[in-house]
């Protein structure tokens, strides 16, 4: 049985008067965190975005704290369908809660990055454009993955050196698989752990800010 996401867990940078028609970008938190966790880079990023950040669904095994887009522990940890199904509630989420915003892009760290990406994928027309920190692209094929490439949405991509979560493999696939699909931009940070560095906001304002010019065209 699919869980939604919780509608009354979403922090909204303001009230429905004053969010609507305006842009939209949702937030995604990583694994054992929770909806307040990328609520507080809000200050950094431009106000004219209306910003949702919305909390996972599921609760990890104990002691865990926080929730989780997807298991990662067990013996279907790697299995694509749960991102899958992530990124599916997501979107059912954007359709109940997000009719009065012209556009609308996606912020996800770690496994938020991947339910992002995950949900581009899979609706390549309704989002316009992913950042993706420390997170990966889920291995597989999927049906709008070649409108996705038509399409070539704008993403920007941080990492760290020294991120040693996200495993080897996934950021090879991610870093062949990516310039492929999207309009690609983004940088390694040197010695940055599984994190996000000032830097590393400094780099999402700018790239914002762009997405933001680029509706005003």
């Amino acid at each position: 049985m699919s869980i939604p996401l919780d509608a009354d867990a979403v922090l909204w940078s303001a009230a429905p008067d004053v969010r609507a028609g305006r842009p939209l970008l949702v937030l995604l938190h990583g694994y054992g965190a929770d909806e307040r966790d990328l609520f507080g880079l809000t200050p950094y990023l431009p106000p004219q975005f209306a910003v949702a950040a919305v909390r996972a669904p599921l609760a990890p095994p104990f002691p865990a704290p926080g929730y989780s887009w997807y298991p990662i522990e067990g013996l279907e940890n790697r299995d694509p369908a749960h991102v899958t199904a992530a990124a599916t509630r997501l979107i059912e989420w954007v359709d109940a809660a997000a009719s009065d915003h012209p556009s609308i892009g996606l912020l996800g760290f770690s496994q938020g990055a991947a339910v992002a990406l995950q949900a581009l994928r899979l609706d390549p027309a309704r989002f316009g454009f992913a950042v993706n920190l420390s997170g990966y692209v889920t291995p597989g094929d999927l049906p709008g993955d070649a409108a996705l490439a038509e399409r070539r949405p704008p993403m920007f991509w941080g990492r760290g050196t020294n991120d040693d979560v996200i495993p080897g493999f996934l950021v090879d696939h991610t870093t062949a698989w990516l310039p492929g699909h999207v309009d690609l931009s983004g940088r390694v940070y040197p010695g940055l752990t599984h994190s996000v560095s000032e830097q590393e906001l400094a780099d999402v304002r700018v790239f914002l800010d762009k997405r933001l010019a680029d509706l005003d065209d």
